[in-house]
């Protein structure tokens, strides 16, 4: 699927996926920009081809007799389901996202958090975490900064980011100097997964208070 997309991914991020270094949280999200970003899945296949190149220069490492069999045995017992079609027309959720969830939005749990903005926390490792936002047309995220790595990608509306503009299949970075509060456009209530390695840093005192009940 191709879009208009005007923020992408740093080669940074794309490297560390292609070389699964990624939190898985991260990785999400990363699979899921690509899935929709014509220009990042290049980049990332050119990364890709390049870590190939260096395995066939890597010496080989001994392996127990018996693993190849047993390889071919796990595989052998694994799903025999029909592979399904990624791409589903009209989806709001990327194929890798749609996994997680089960489903397109309409199999999201939402909970609210506050101001009629809604939040759906994804299974995900511990080292970072994975949460879908809803958020009402013209509201805003309470002002924050971080104490780690933000990434918003948006999935349905867009958003305002100080004079930048985020619309579907965009990517919002926001590191330990980013201060900011981002603010839903008119129209269709803007969907966005957002995945942080840790906590935001929120100016307000009810945001900090209700902080560790959303675990933002």
């Amino acid at each position: 699927m191709t879009t208009t997309i005007r923020h992408h991914l740093n080669d940074a991020l794309l490297m560390a996926y292609a070389a699964g270094q990624l939190p898985e949280a991260f990785a999400l999200v990363v699979a899921s920009h690509v899935s929709l970003c014509d220009d990042c899945r290049a980049r990332l296949e050119s990364f890709e081809a390049v870590g190939g190149a260096l395995l066939e220069e890597t010496a080989t490492a001994p392996m127990g007799a018996g693993s190849l069999a047993a390889t071919m045995a796990l595989i052998g017992r694994g799903p025999k389901d029909p592979i399904v079609p990624r791409y589903r027309r009209g989806a709001v959720l990327p194929a890798p996202l749609r996994d997680y969830v089960g489903g397109d939005v309409d199999a999201v749990v939402w909970r609210p958090v506050g101001n009629g903005v809604r939040q759906a926390i994804l299974p995900t490792a511990r080292d970072a975490s994975a949460r879908l936002l809803h958020i009402p047309p013209g509201a805003a995220v309470p002002h924050h900064g971080h104490r780690g790595l933000e990434l918003t990608l948006v999935l349905q509306g867009a958003f305002r980011d100080g004079s930048e503009r985020f619309g579907r299949g965009d990517v919002d970075v926001a590191s330990e100097d980013v201060q900011h509060t981002p603010v839903a456009e008119t129209g269709e209530p803007c969907i966005c997964l957002a995945a942080t390695d840790a906590p935001l840093r929120f100016s307000g005192l009810l945001p900090r208070l209700a902080q560790p009940f959303f675990r933002i």
